[in-house]
C-alpha cells in the first residue's frame, strides 16, 4: 500500500532537508512512498560557509539562484518532491545586542497567514505524516522557530474550513502524524563522539558537548527511530549539493561511514501530535498509518 503513503517535510533553508532526516527521506523513497520536501525560504540571507566558496564574486551577487541550483540538485539526489513556500530568509542575527530582523522576512510575517500557504500544499498533496522542528527551532533560528509555529497551526488548520476556507486554500484535510527532527540528539552525538575516541580518533563532536551542558540543553524525548544507515552515502552526496553550506572537507564528515552505520545507524524523532494508534518506540512513521492506508 506505499503508493497510498506520503510524506511531507517541512523545512526552513534550502540544505535543511539534507542535514535533517535526508536519509530517512531516501529510505522511503525507495520504498515507494511520495514525499515532498516544502522549503519555506530561498535561503537568500544565508553566510556562505563553505571556505572554497567565500569571496566568490558570482556566488555573492547571485546566491538566491545558486541556492535554488544546488537544492535543484539535493531534490534529484534524494528522490524527493520539492516545492516552495515563498517567505524571504530572515538571516540569523548575531551581537550583544541582537540586531531587529529584517523588514519582510519571514520570521516577521503573520502565522497565522503564513500558515495558510503551508495550508495550501498540505491540502495539494494529502500527507499523512508531516515533519519539522521543535519549538525552540532545532537551534534557535528565527526561520527554524517559525517554521514550527507554521506548521502547528498548518496541521490543525488544514481541516478548518471556517478559518481557511476551501474556496480559497482547496478541500480540507487533515494528516495524521507530526514529528519533530531530533536528529541532532545528545545520545548520538556521545555514542560516535566515544566510537571516536576508542578507535584513537579525533572527534568532531567535544566541542558539541562542551556546548550543551554550557547551555544547558535539555535532552528531547525521542520515540521514534528510523534505521536507515543504507542511505547514509546519499545523504551526504545530498548534504554536499549545497556547496555554498557545506565544506565535504569539514567536520560534517570527520566520522568514517563504516562507524556511523556501525554505531548508530537510525534517524531520530519526537512524536508530537497522532491522530492514530501507535505503540512506542516506533521504527516508522508511519505506524499506526499503514492499516488505514
Amino acid at each position: 500500500m506505499t503508493d497510498q503513503l506520503r510524506l511531507m517535510a517541512v523545512h526552513a533553508h534550502p540544505d535543511d532537508e539534507s542535514s535533517k532526516g535526508a536519509a530517512t527521506m531516501a529510505k522511503y523513497v525507495s520504498e515507494g512512498v511520495d514525499v515532498l520536501v516544502v522549503t519555506c525560504t530561498g535561503g537568500e540571507r544565508g553566510s556562505i560557509l563553505n571556505p572554497k566558496l567565500q569571496g566568490d564574486k558570482y556566488v555573492e551577487e547571485h546566491i538566491h539562484e545558486v541556492r535554488k541550483k544546488e537544492m535543484d540538485e539535493a531534490r534529484e539526489i534524494l528522490g524527493v518532491k520539492q516545492e516552495w513556500l515563498g517567505f524571504v530568509d530572515s538571516g540569523l542575527p548575531e551581537g550583544d545586542p541582537l540586531p531587529p530582523l529584517p523588514e519582510g522576512c519571514f520570521a516577521l510575517e503573520d502565522v497565522d497567514h503564513a500558515a495558510g500557504e503551508l495550508v495550501r500544499k498540505i491540502r495539494s498533496f494529502r500527507p499523512q505524516v508531516i515533519t519539522t522542528y521543535d519549538e525552540n527551532g532545532g537551534y534557535p533560528h528565527p526561520d527554524h522557530i517559525m517554521t514550527h509555529k507554521i506548521s502547528m497551526v498548518a496541521f490543525e488548520g488544514a481541516a478548518d474550513t471556517e478559518k481557511y476556507p476551501e474556496a480559497e486554500y482547496g478541500p480540507a484535510y487533515q494528516p495524521q502524524k507530526l514529528y519533530y527532527n531530533q536528529g541532532f540528539n545528545r545520545p548520538r552525538t556521545e555514542a560516535l563522539h566515544q566510537a571516536m575516541l576508542d578507535r584513537g580518533l579525533e572527534s568532531p563532536y567535544g566541542d558539541w558537548l562542551k556546548r550543551w551542558d554550557e547551555f544547558g540543553m535539555k535532552q528531547r524525548t525521542l520515540t521514534t527511530h528510523i534505521p536507515c544507515a543504507d542511505f547514509y552515502e546519499i545523504r551526504d552526496k545530498a548534504l554536499i549539493a549545497h556547496a555554498t553550506q557545506i565544506d565535504p572537507d569539514g567536520g560534517w564528515f570527520k566520522v568514517p561511514m563504516e562507524i556511523q552505520k556501525e554505531v548508530w545507524p537510525t534517524e531520530e524523532y519526537e512524536l508530537a501530535k497522532s491522530l492514530v494508534d501507535t505503540s512506542l518506540p516506533e521504527d516508522d512513521l508511519f505506524a499506526g498509518v499503514r492499516d488505514n492506508a
